[in-house]
């Protein structure tokens, strides 16, 4: 056995909170390192390549990518912040020999700086600590640099860990200096870092090919291509190899490379052979798991790979049975939306999709409402029509057969001002006031247990509350006992009563009864909700009704009727406002609330038996 180490390879994984400017820092070091011509026309966050990414300012699927630095050649990952696509952090972390810890230099560490650190630190890698966007005019580097400790010291970091490199950094700037009252001038500090501190990989050259599979990227011409780190051997196109699964011992698929490529800048490059510490993508294995182990036959070890954090929240995907269905998508068949779910299956680890009893309803899990919701828009966009039920928590039961829940930790900043109208909203939805202090600028933080079921719904009457000022933060904690029953609404719902066309009119009498979702001109139909009520019970109305002509005028007869301007919800919303007795229907046109019993005398049975 003859271990080597690659000096002239580095695999480093950048981790933070959301939006802490991860994506950023890749820009800048993309762009020091000579990996765009000087007059290329290079998009900011040029990492975050899918249109929801770029819409929301949120990484959603691990990237990668590579430099070369004084003949060194630096892989980097692009991890998402967000707590929801944790399961994309945990298994890239396998790849890479350390971590760029990234933290904002005014918030400090957040719940998801705690949530992927604590995963590195797991799995013993070095971490580098860089604390971004000093040049804010709030910003306060130095505490930022005691709370970091403070939460290493927490997870239980080794000495080596603790006595990592600070450095202090502007993305945005492209700067990066090792003190503070160094002069900025570019990221050479944080290149030279990444190679004093990260250590090389090492591997058994003489061994037999030993790469485990982290991520899988799709491609329609060429299918599933596998991204791995070789830890042993080496491995060319045309080599047979055998696949393997250290969970799954049925796994043993014996099949040759096709196509090997490595990371250059933004690009993939086709090589014949890459050797130990490399990362490479591999194409034309079928059934690549992520999870998989790529090995010599005879010698085929697989690797071990951490199981991915279970899914917590689950909804009904369901056939859209509406009286407009059909009308608007271009996928609407059980069949279209089950090959659609399970595709999806390729490249989220996090997800699990489950038929039921039912051929036209299935039930996708996640790690979160942000998890569902990015894959309802995706398919929404892909001219897929179904229909979603209310997220709902994944329950299970303890050792004495108790009932548990999954339970958060909610970090909520808001100012002053609405600190008590938020503590006694979320204390309702049977959260408890863990801890509260008061930040620099004056801005409350409050720390809340809360159960997973107490937030959902919750996101959007809390932006109402605080008026678009607060911010929350939310970790999955651990599950714990059953809270009892929760209401997610005060309010009921304006229901239509019948199939047509909503005129002002009739929007004119039903504006009185609440708040509206519609104009005139939309297509309704009975079970249809068309408002927010003003009081706690539903209220069946005709927004379709027409003034009666008659032979006389009277003298407000001519009068406009003034319509207020409805509130028109985005997907987040109207799964936040949805009730468990409702549906949203969602086609690449519309997004619209029904009554899972459109039929009002058979709603009124069932909720009668309740």
């Amino acid at each position: 056995m003859s271990i080597i180490r690659r000096e002239d390879i580095r695999n480093i994984a950048i981790i933070a909170h959301v939006d802490h400017g991860k994506t950023t820092l890749v820009d800048g070091m993309l762009r020091q390192s000579g990996a765009f011509r000087e007059n290329q026309e290079v998009q900011e966050r040029v990492m975050d390549s899918g249109d929801i990414e770029r819409e929301r300012g949120i990484t959603i699927l691990s990237k990668n990518t590579a430099i070369t630095y004084k003949g060194v050649k630096i892989n980097i990952v692009d991890t998402p912040g967000h707590a929801d696509f944790g399961g994309e952090v945990e298994r890239v972390l396998k790849m890479v020999n350390g971590v760029i810890l990234l933290v904002d230099a005014f918030e400090g560490t957040m719940p998801q700086t705690k949530f992927v650190l604590k995963k590195a630190l797991d799995l013993d890698l070095p971490v580098i600590v860089c604390i971004n966007k000093i040049d804010r005019a709030e910003a306060r580097p130095e505490e930022v640099v005691d709370e970091t400790l403070e939460l290493m010291m927490d997870l239980d970091a080794s000495d080596e860990q603790l006595d990592c490199p600070f450095l202090y950094a502007s993305a945005r700037e492209g700067t990066c200096v090792r003190n503070l009252e160094d002069e900025p001038v570019d990221l050479k500090p944080l290149f030279e870092t990444i190679l004093d501190y990260i250590p090389a990989p090492e591997g058994d050259p003489e061994r037999g090919t030993q790469i485990l599979i982290s991520t899988i990227d799709y491609n329609e011409y060429v299918g599933r291509i596998g991204i791995g780190k070789v830890d042993n051997g080496s491995i060319a196109v045309g080599q047979e190899i055998i696949r393997v699964n250290f969970h799954d011992p049925s796994v043993r698929e014996k099949t040759r490379i096709t196509k090997l490529y490595e990371f250059d800048g933004l690009k993939k490059v086709d090589v014949q052979r890459a050797e130990i510490g490399s990362i490479v993508a591999i194409s034309g294995i079928g059934d690549l798991q992520i999870g998989d182990t790529i090995c010599t036959p005879g010698d085929d070890e697989a690797i071990p790979f951490q199981k991915i954090s279970e899914p917590t929240i689950a909804m009904n995907f369901i056939v859209n049975d509406s009286p407009l269905a059909g009308r608007e998508g271009k996928y609407c068949t059980s069949r279209q939306i089950r090959e659609r779910l399970f595709r999806e299956l390729n490249t989220d680890v996090s997800l699990r999709v489950e038929d039921t009893e039912n051929t036209d309803t299935f039930r996708v899990s996640g790690r979160g409402e942000l998890h569902l919701s990015v894959l309802i828009e995706r398919m929404r966009r892909e001219g897929y029509e179904f229909a979603v039920s209310k997220a709902e928590v994944i329950l299970r039961k303890d050792e004495k057969g108790r009932t548990e829940e999954p339970y958060e930790i909610a970090y909520v900043d808001v100012p002053q001002d609405f600190a008590g109208t938020v503590i006694s909203m979320l204390s309702e939805r049977k959260g408890e006031l863990q801890g509260m202090s008061t930040l620099a600028d004056g801005t409350a933080r409050l720390e809340f247990e809360i159960p997973s079921r107490g937030l959902i719904g919750f996101h959007g009457p809390f932006l109402t509350t605080t008026r678009g000022t607060g911010v929350l933060n939310t970790i999955f904690d651990a599950y714990g006992p059953w809270k009892g029953e929760l209401s997610y609404r005060k309010n009921g719902s304006l229901i239509a009563f019948e199939d047509g066309d909503a005129v002002t009119y009739g929007l004119f009498a039903a504006q009185e009864r609440g708040a509206l979702f519609i104009g005139p001109g939309t297509k309704v139909y009975a079970g249809m909700v068309v408002g927010e009520s003003a009081r706690p019970e539903d209220i069946e109305l005709n927004v379709c009704k027409t003034k009666h002509l008659t032979n006389t005028r009277s003298s407000s007869a001519d009068e406009a009727l003034t319509l207020t301007p409805p509130r028109i919800m985005s997907l987040e919303q109207a799964l936040d406002f949805i009730d468990t007795d409702e549906l949203l229907e969602v086609t690449p046109e519309s997004l619209r609330i029904r009554k899972k019993i459109l039929d009002s005398r058979l709603r009124k049975r069932a909720n009668f038996g309740k």
